[in-house]
């Protein structure tokens, strides 16, 4: 566990480096699903740039695709491109832009355009499961994404058709680009929607390693229905600046900001040290 642990507060200091030098991004929705994306791709993601071809491959949809700067870091950091090509992110004519899109190798499929993840995620483990294929499909959600209606239609269909091995998740971090969640169209009980929707539903903290790896465990051993993982997070998680402030949806840190927030990392570091 400590392995990612670490690894949770490189991808931290990455995705802020990036954004700080692009000066563009979505740095509080990068922090909040940190964990979820570190947990996936170095421990349970069956993919990597040998295998991202091959079609026993596991899929993973980032449908709150504003927050692809953590993602980049991940798959620069686990080879799939160079980290100098990443450093190209956010400059005319990269292909490195602010939303996901399947010219960059180890992305399925272009989002950003809220509420089309989790329907591309239901075809997907639809089709894995027609051509008898093992493959988990995996898909991580904003919760102001769950307004859109085509989510419900997904969730509908992903119920109809069993789809045991399609597991999502819910970033639940409260906030949307607006303001909270619940002042633009309150949730109330989002678990309990789910399960009205036929999903099996695990409802854990997503900053916790341990409690999201125990979740995708758990998903693993459900039968007869898709899963959903509501993952209550913190917005700006790991920056004591930016948590649970609304504003850093997309602002840029500052110079200053940017050095006060390095600052804590290290003094973390040396804290957390057994020595």
């Amino acid at each position: 566990m400590k392995l990612l642990l670490d690894k949770a507060k490189q991808i931290r200091r990455a995705v802020m480096q990036l954004v700080v030098t692009a000066k563009m991004g979505h740095i509080g929705g990068d922090f909040s699903e940190i964990e979820i994306l570190v947990a996936l791709y170095y421990k349970y993601l069956r993919i990597s740039p040998a295998t991202q071809e091959n079609s026993n491959r596991d899929r993973f949809v980032l449908s709150k695709g504003h927050s692809v700067e953590a993602l980049y870091c991940i798959l620069a950091d686990l080879s799939f491109f160079s980290t100098a090509d990443l450093a190209t992110y956010g400059k005319f004519g990269s292909r490195f832009i602010g939303h996901p899109h399947n010219k960059i190798p180890g992305i399925e499929m272009n989002t950003g355009s809220l509420g089309h993840g989790l329907a591309l995620g239901v075809g997907m483990a639809l089709a894995g499961k027609m051509d008898a294929k093992a493959y988990y499909t995996y898909v991580v959600m904003g919760d102001g994404e769950v307004e859109e209606g085509s989510v419900w239609e997904a969730a509908m269909a992903g119920a109809h058709y069993k789809l045991d091995h399609l597991i999502a998740f819910v970033d639940k971090n409260g906030l949307q680009i607006s303001g909270s969640t619940e002042q633009v169209m309150a949730h109330e009980n989002l678990e309990e929607r789910w399960r009205a929707f036929g999903w099996e539903v695990l409802s854990i903290n997503g900053n916790d390693l341990e409690q999201v790896c125990m979740a995708i465990e758990t998903a693993h051993k459900i039968v007869g229905k898709p899963i959903m993982i509501v993952a209550h997070t913190i917005k700006g998680k790991g920056c004591s600046f930016m948590e649970n402030k609304v504003e850093w949806h997309h602002r840029v840190p500052t110079d200053e900001e940017f050095k006060k927030f390095m600052q804590q990392t290290k003094r973390d570091d040396k804290n957390d040290c057994p020595c």
